[in-house]
């Protein structure tokens, strides 16, 4: 399935709590298995904040790892030295071809992504 916009965590933490300054770039969503876990991981989430993001990320896709953000992963960590979640995140939205929407400025900086940071409350 293609997508336009891939979320980064930060982002749809953001979302979730009416922090985004502007409204969202139409188009097609999805998100990595990692941001999926690193959401609800959190150990002070409520079962009412569980209901509330298995329900957004139901209405969005689900990318799962392939070979080839494996592969990607890997490069990813040898050429810019970045945590194991991002660089999945980031080979993700690499090889998917969507942007990566995140407000983690380290990642603005990775050669091939293209990247778009929403203002914040």
């Amino acid at each position: 399935m293609h997508i336009d916009y891939l979320f980064d965590t930060n982002v749809l933490i953001y979302l979730f709590n009416n922090r985004l300054a502007e409204n969202l770039p139409s188009g097609r969503y999805g998100y990595s298995v990692i941001t999926e876990i690193e959401l609800l991981s959190f150990p002070a989430l409520t079962s009412q904040e569980t209901q509330i993001i298995n329900r957004y990320l139901s209405g969005i896709t689900l990318m799962d790892l392939t070979p080839a953000i494996k592969q990607k992963t890997i490069h990813l960590r040898r050429t810019y030295r970045i945590k194991l979640p991002d660089a999945i995140i980031v080979a993700t939205a690499i090889e998917t071809g969507a942007a990566l929407l995140t407000n983690d400025t380290a990642l603005h900086k990775v050669e091939d992504l293209i990247c778009m940071a929403l203002k914040i409350n």
